[in-house]
């Protein structure tokens, strides 16, 4: 069934009314700010919200502790439960985890050479958060290579190669098994194409290597087809990940949404924030029916930098947006985002990443220097 067959689904919170915030209509949204039009809540809806905080490793602490400093200013009604030393072999920290539908995290741990997974794909497994959202789009005043690209790209998040399923079948002989599912296959691109009809987008592209890998990916592309067929007024394509790749690069307009199996998606959710400034511009989400965790879009640990304060906070800044929006505190993710925005494009402060001399402290201060500036110039209704 397609969205419209489906609005009473335990699925709809997760999957459409909360993408529908995540991403909304800009135009819409800019609108109602030059008009002054309050949004409207429901009664309760001002309630303080709790989300789960993982800080994690890396520079994790850092820009975790710039949300948190600029949703204080903000006055946002979020309660943090923090989890501190994550470790998910421990079961108290699994308990904990699923105590909020809300989880946000800074960086999880890369997994040692004796651990079959990562901590990341257990928690995705364990949550079931099966597709992986980046919305990678040029950001105005930042230099880039590229300008206007806007594209959203979703990636099966709980199998494929990052399933763990290999073993020495010979000393010198190693074996990985890819595992491709039906369902999974099938709820991804249904994700997608729902996601491309609630906000106004024109095309869904399937990336894969179906040419070589004729079962599995093959068995990929049966359900993007199949689903396809039930959104006959959205552009459906595919394309090999290999011709994709270079056409991210030498042609990054073409895109609009896509849709990707594991692998692959991370390939290519890494080449988009590249050519959209880099990993501390670009957000991220990992959604299932349950649980909704937000992220940077690319999760590097970013070991190098980490304790000198000089990461960038804004990747996360722009998930937190997202995570306000899905939370249905709308007016408090239109504040930050237009003190962020109005930040990156001053180009005042900015850190060293997107070529400034600044710390994260000074960022995020400037940052909450703005939503100050804001608040006490704008007029009712606006933010």
């Amino acid at each position: 069934m397609c969205i419209r067959d489906r609005v009473s689904t335990q699925s709809t919170w997760g999957k459409i009314y909360m993408f529908k915030r995540l991403i909304g209509n800009s135009a819409f949204l800019s609108g109602l700010r030059k008009r002054g039009i309050s949004y409207i809540q429901k009664p309760g809806d001002g309630a303080t919200k709790r989300v789960t905080l993982i800080p994690g490793v890396g520079i994790g602490p850092e820009i975790t502790g710039a949300v948190r400093t600029v949703f204080n200013v903000a006055h946002c009604p979020i309660q943090w439960d923090v989890i501190e030393e994550f470790n998910f072999d421990d079961p108290k920290c699994r308990e904990l985890l699923k105590m909020n539908e809300t989880i946000m995290i800074g960086v999880l741990k890369s997994s040692d050479k004796n651990q079959k997974y990562q901590e990341i794909y257990q928690l995705y497994k364990t949550l079931d958060l099966y597709a992986s959202v980046v919305h990678a789009y040029s950001i105005p005043g930042m230099e880039m290579r590229h300008k206007n690209v806007d594209m959203i790209i979703i990636r099966e998040n709980t199998e494929g190669e990052y399933s763990g399923v290999e073993h020495e079948v010979y000393p010198g002989v190693v074996e990985s098994i890819k595992v491709v599912t039906k369902a999974s296959s099938l709820r991804v691109a249904e994700y997608a194409f729902e996601l491309a009809y609630m906000t106004g987008r024109k095309k869904v592209t399937a990336v894969h290597k179906a040419n070589i890998m004729k079962l599995a990916d093959g068995l990929f592309l049966e359900a993007t087809r199949e689903v396809a067929k039930r959104y006959p007024f959205i552009k459906y394509e595919e394309m090999i990940i290999d011709n994709c790749a270079m056409q991210m690069v030498k042609n990054p307009w073409q895109f609009d949404v896509m849709v990707l199996p594991n692998l692959y998606g991370s390939i290519v959710q890494n080449i988009a924030t590249g050519i959209t400034g880099g990993p501390g511009l670009t957000a991220g989400a990992s959604l299932g029916c349950n649980y909704q965790l937000f992220q940077q879009g690319c999760r590097h640990t970013g070991k190098d930098i980490a304790g000198h304060r000089i990461s960038n906070p804004s990747a996360l800044l722009f998930s937190s947006i997202l995570m306000l929006r899905a939370l249905g505190l709308p007016r408090f993710a239109d504040l930050i985002d237009t003190a962020l925005s109005r930040v990156l494009s001053e180009k005042k402060v900015r850190t060293k990443d997107i070529g400034g001399k600044n710390t994260t402290d000074e960022f995020t201060n400037e940052v909450c220097k703005t939503i100050e500036d804001i608040r006490k110039n704008s007029r009712p209704g606006s933010v």
